[in-house]
């Protein structure tokens, strides 16, 4: 059968994407009804008159860094447990980094098909880096999920019947990881369907050990949003906000449709800061924590990026 034209599918391509951008507008404005803000409420919103604490946003950005570089070493981590080679930390988070770019364009595939590109010249087989990948996001969410319960029972009625459905899930995956006849299969599973041999040597024990680590890194990632609060001036408790910031990302991240969870996220962040700081704050703060996120991401990746394509462009300028 036929490709379409050139053409053709980059005007099919170009109505998905709007599609996508129409769905995740319009789900993102629901969220935001449901929690009362208004055009009244965006008018009183002004990001300019902010003033935050330097030092206190510092701590904040340099902890959260620290988190990204901390998901960059676990992810190593399990592609060793998984029979990978070693590669040295420096290498893991640059090729981490690099990757996650790819979370800001629609679709969540792009990153794991990023970072399974470049392991691959680190002799990462692409089934051991996908693997690792799949395996630690889906555990990250866990993580993540543990943490961001709190904003989902705690929170008002409307949210706490989601509170209990989202525990179940979440005991469902620790049993995932915990189980070790469960474990194995999945994991054998895994590799089976990739045509390659699975590690002899992988026990529950790995996994429970990878969610416990998740665990610490998104209490981390928790306690940098807090810091961020913090440092303009927000008085919100610790538990509460940072119980947000996670139940925020892992809802926005089940929306395939928007990259990085855009607009989907902040709605839910906004809902679940509104009891505690007020509606006009909390949609101030969830823009800001957009910003401040993309930012100290998006600006060391691309470093790494830059550096990447260099030291490519100087290997193969010596061959």
């Amino acid at each position: 059968m036929a490709r379409p034209p050139a053409r053709v599918r980059s005007l099919k391509t170009g109505l998905i994407r709007a599609g996508q951008l129409v769905i995740t507008v319009l789900v993102t404005w629901f969220i935001l009804d449901r929690v009362g803000l208004d055009m009244d409420t965006l008018r009183a919103m002004d990001l300019s008159a902010l003033r935050p604490n330097l030092m206190l946003l510092a701590a904040a950005s340099a902890l959260l860094l620290a988190s990204y570089f901390f998901s960059a070493a676990l992810w190593g981590r399990i592609v060793v447990d998984l029979g990978g080679p070693p590669i040295p930390l420096w290498v893991t988070i640059r090729l981490f980094m690099i990757a996650n770019l790819g979370r800001y364009v629609p679709g969540k595939l792009w990153q794991i098909a990023g970072l399974a590109a470049m392991a691959k010249h680190q002799g990462i087989p692409a089934p051991t880096a996908v693997a690792a990948a799949v395996l630690g996001q889906g555990i990250a969410l866990a993580a993540a999920l543990t943490v961001g319960l709190g904003a989902l029972l705690g929170g008002p009625e409307a949210y706490r019947q989601w509170g209990i459905p989202a525990a179940v899930i979440m005991a469902v995956g620790i049993g995932l990881a915990a189980v070790p006849a469960i474990f194995q299969r999945i994991v054998a599973l895994w590799f089976r369907v990739a045509r390659t041999d699975a590690p002899a040597e992988l026990t529950s024990i790995h996994g429970l050990r990878w969610l416990v680590l998740y665990f610490v890194n998104w209490v981390a990632y928790a306690l940098s949003f807090w810091l961020l609060l913090v440092s303009f001036g927000a008085s919100a408790p610790l538990m509460p906000a940072a119980s947000a910031f996670a139940a925020a990302y892992v809802l926005g991240y089940l929306f395939i449709m928007a990259p990085a969870g855009a607009g989907v996220r902040e709605g839910f962040l906004i809902a679940f800061l509104t009891p505690h700081i007020g509606i006009a704050s909390a949609g101030t703060i969830a823009v800001v924590a957009r910003i401040w996120t993309t930012i100290v991401e998006v600006i060391p990746a691309t470093v790494f990026w830059l550096w990447h394509v260099s030291a490519d462009k100087a290997v193969a300028d010596n061959e």
